[in-house]
């Protein structure tokens, strides 16, 4: 067990560990009491390993918490985040602008430690990233956080392949394979999981995949403090971890004492030196160490109560009656290890960026743009102008044809697919079409396997990293990646969410691959732009928006059957998608419509068919395309009004999905045709048929709403 620490009083340079765990573990107890609610146990128990890594091995620059090859931690056991909270404040992180601009003043004061969980602190109840600085992801639904270190771990080495540079003369010099003269990007990733995030399959998912790619540069540090919310884990969890990761191909080792700072040292130590293997340090603690509820499962989930909280202080060595105690000197020391280290590295590496700049601007560039998160000049130059054609092209098709546009202008954007790449039309053709590999760490296309939820996920990771990432699968299994694409939208991080096969044109396949809710639950996610695009060019339009995003997740959701490339010398142009809905076709003498049809994706070509044969009845009929609803929502009402008249109250909704949602642009006096079982296996064509997605079902509806309107007009 560890040494307890002298009284503060007496303290001297050699007991400054101990000192600084008690006084970590003293500001989670108190922060946690202060809120009436939290978790104090597991911080308190894995804070001598989270110390160590801080003060002793991370590269990390509390003075500049984004420079580009700092070290990654992340804590994905996000309910402890006041072990987090509480190094961000002993390291004196600085916080960082919304424009990524270091700021002078910290990332978290003690003020904040002591309204942790309170409206506007920045010691919110889990990490929160954008929040608060030194928080590399969101964290608390477990296994997000593992899994997204994944993807830092994966981008560390892309950058490496990509941007680390021999001199332009110089040549490799002697240096061992991979060691460039401008070794840019080297930075590692650490994280700490605890039994839950074990317990999760996402975390299964993304240690099998790590393990494949051998990510040597990526550490998983598993609290195994053997205790959850309902008890122990031996009444559901008994598994031999250390066996399942190293048959998933990684280094294991032990710890069988988080209190013991040399065992752990030397655990990290033997990351350092692992270069074929991610590694899992499995570390044993004890939940709420030093507590009389140490080793309990009541540690985990609330305040350990006054009288518990000063007579752990007593066995920590610190005063029992002083909140938030930070004896003098620890911040002295903090700097004299992470600070000192962090400075030295983070200063070495902008005056080699300097001289990188000058003998590589074009990369260099490149860096510089992404760390801002902005694309390259010209970047959708080269997106294609599609033809009509009566015919057409399935969206999936001519979105693999815009992807590939993009990729050529935008170096950074990498992905894949969770297996689905033939189907989803996500290979990019740039670089030989090559697929990232322990091998080939620069190539572009991810094979991420059949791991829907940890390739979100790992999506995320890449991310945040700064890589422009996008992922692709089919709509109906966005489900399974459902947590992760909502911390994508959480985050505000722009990945890029590749959705096909999108509804009941799956035909034969039938309902379980037959999307029926989930465009309505992906639109019911806060920050999430959902595209449906109706055509080949509105799919290029699509694109041009996707790829300015900055701060927003997309998700493309796009068809398996060919759609219509529609005549755009006919109808208005595609540019109208970038408003989120626009008029496709107003009645041919262009006066009021008498109803408006409003659908997106497959359906509008739908809607198009109808708005003819109302013509032939003397119903004047507009078409709406209302591709991403979101985007509509923000226009003016001005817009909105001149797009859906307030005074044209016959409205019909068309599309192959739940019909959530859909009245408040119908009203009270439209109609919609969606939705309301689950499909069916057949020929698409009986399908639209069973369904109602028909000319003659869409005629008459509408032919029903207009005699509504005029009945109300009349009465």
């Amino acid at each position: 067990m560890e040494a307890r620490p002298k009284a503060l009083g007496q303290a001297t340079m050699t007991d400054f560990d101990a000192l600084s765990v008690s006084t970590i573990r003293g500001l989670c107890m108190d922060a946690v009491q202060r809120a009436e609610s939290g978790h104090p146990g597991t911080p308190m128990g894995i804070a001598p390993v989270a110390y160590t890594l801080w003060q002793r091995f991370l590269r990390f620059d509390p003075r500049d918490p984004i420079w580009p090859n700092r070290d990654r931690f992340v804590l994905s056991e996000g309910h402890a985040s006041t072990l987090l909270w509480s190094l961000l404040h002993l390291a004196g992180v600085r916080a960082v602008d919304p424009d990524y601009e270091i700021l002078g003043t910290p990332a978290v004061t003690l003020n904040d430690l002591k309204t942790f969980r309170s409206l506007d602190s920045h010691c919110p109840g889990h990490p929160e990233y954008r929040l608060t600085s030194g928080v590399e992801a969101t964290t608390g639904p477990l296994g997000q956080g593992v899994a997204m270190s994944v993807g830092m771990a994966m981008a560390s080495q892309w950058l490496a392949a990509r941007y680390n540079q021999d001199g332009p003369s110089q040549g490799s010099g002697g240096r061992p394979p991979g060691n460039k003269q401008f070794s840019l990007f080297d930075f590692d990733v650490y994280a700490i999981a605890g039994d839950g995030c074990m317990m999760e399959g996402i975390s299964s998912e993304a240690a099998s995949l790590a393990g494949y790619q051998r990510l040597s540069n990526l550490c998983w540090i598993y609290d195994s403090n053997r205790v959850t919310i309902e008890g122990h884990t031996d009444i559901t969890f008994t598994e031999d971890v250390a066996e399942r990761f190293l048959a998933y191909g990684w280094n294991v080792t032990t710890v069988a004492d988080a209190n013991d700072l040399e065992m752990v040292a030397r655990a990290l130590q033997s990351f350092r030196a692992e270069h074929s293997r991610p590694t899992l340090i499995l570390v044993h603690s004890h939940i709420g160490y030093g507590s009389p509820l140490e080793d309990s499962p009541k540690a985990h989930g609330a305040p350990l109560g006054a009288e518990a909280v000063r007579a752990t202080k007593r066995t920590l060595g610190l005063p029992e009656d002083v909140e938030f105690c930070i004896p003098d000197g620890l911040y002295d020391w903090f700097e004299s290890g992470i600070g000192a280290r962090g400075a030295t590295a983070r200063a070495a590496w902008e005056a080699k960026f300097k001289e990188y700049a000058n003998s590589f601007p074009e990369l260099a560039d490149e860096i510089e743009r992404m760390q801002r998160r902005e694309v390259p000049p010209g970047w959708d130059a080269d997106l294609p102008v599609f033809s009509p054609d009566p015919k057409g092209v399935a969206t999936r098709t001519s979105s693999g044809e815009v992807l590939n546009a993009v990729a050529r202008n935008l170096p950074w954007l990498v992905g894949g697919s969770a297996d689905l790449t033939p189907s989803t039309k996500t290979w990019l053709q740039v670089d030989g079409g090559a697929a990232f590999a322990p091998e080939n760490r620069g190539a572009r296309n991810v094979h991420f396997g059949v791991r829907e939820h940890a390739t979100a996920a790992i999506a995320n990771g890449l991310a945040v990293s700064k890589i422009r990432p996008f992922w692709s699968g089919f709509l109906i299994f966005s489900d399974y990646a459902r947590a992760a694409i909502r911390m994508s939208a959480l985050m505000e991080v722009p990945v890029i969410h590749i959705f096909t096969h999108d509804s009941i044109g799956v035909g034969e396949d039938g309902p379980t691959h037959q999307p029926v809710e989930q465009l309505a639950s992906l639109r019911a996610m806060p920050g999430l732009l959902v595209f449906r695009p109706a055509d080949a060019n509105e799919v290029v339009e699509a694109w041009r928006v996707i790829g300015s995003l900055r701060r927003e997740p997309a998700a493309l959701v796009l068809t398996r059957q060919a759609v219509p490339t529609f005549d755009r010398t006919q109808f208005h142009s595609a540019e109208g998608l970038a408003r989120g809905a626009y008029v496709l076709a107003d009645p041919p003498d262009g006066g009021q419509p008498d109803v408006l049809l409003l659908a997106t994706g497959s359906e509008v070509a739908l809607a198009l068919s109808a708005r003819e044969e109302l013509a032939r009845d003397g119903i004047a009929a507009r078409v709406v395309s209302m591709p991403c609803w979101e985007l509509f929502d923000r226009q003016p009402a001005e817009y909105r009004d001149a797009v859906l008249p307030p005074d044209v109250t016959a409205r019909v909704a068309i599309e192959q999905a739940s019909d959530l949602g859909w009245d408040r642009y119908v009203g009270p006096g439209g109609a919609v045709i969606g939705m309301h079982t689950f499909g069916a296996s057949a020929p698409l064509k009986q399908l639209l048929g069973k369904f109602g997605f028909t000319p003659d079902r869409v005629t008459e509806t509408a032919r029903a709403v207009v005699e509504m309107a005029q009945a109300d007009r009349r009465g």
